[in-house]
């Protein structure tokens, strides 16, 4: 059974080669990049710090190193690009509680002013300005 963190058998067929091999013949043998990469989605997914990794993904550090490597050589760029030429994003929606922006980039300027009152209008300063905010 396919836990809902694991890459599908379909998109795994389509990226594999885009991965460096698994054993290069020296050394002690390496993990499985499918399982390394199951890993690293687990570890986005939920957010988690890598030292609380599952056991059956392997040592931590060794995704975690793995992870590093990767993303200095875009593998992750080519694997997405790979992945999005066939996406179907007729489903696709943003909701305003994932978009956060700071509260700066709300489109204020800044310094922005309340004009003063005018003696034209005939209104006394008192009656023009109020005593308290809101």
């Amino acid at each position: 059974m396919r836990r809902r963190h694991e890459i599908e058998d379909q998109d795994w067929e389509r990226i594999q080669n885009l991965l460096p091999p698994e054993n290069t013949g020296e050394g002690r043998p390496s993990k499985p990049n499918r399982m390394m990469l199951n890993g690293m989605l687990w570890k986005v997914k939920t957010g988690a710090p890598w030292r609380d990794l599952p056991e059956h993904f392997g040592p931590w550090k060794t995704v975690y190193s793995r992870f590093r490597l990767w993303s200095q050589d875009d593998l992750f760029q080519n694997m997405f690009e790979s992945l999005i030429g066939d996406a179907d994003l007729q489903d696709v929606s943003l909701d305003s509680t994932s978009c956060k922006v700071h509260q700066h980039a709300a489109g204020a300027k800044k310094g922005l002013k309340t004009p003063k009152p005018s003696k034209k209008l005939g209104f006394p300063a008192a009656v023009a300005t109020p005593k308290s905010t809101l």
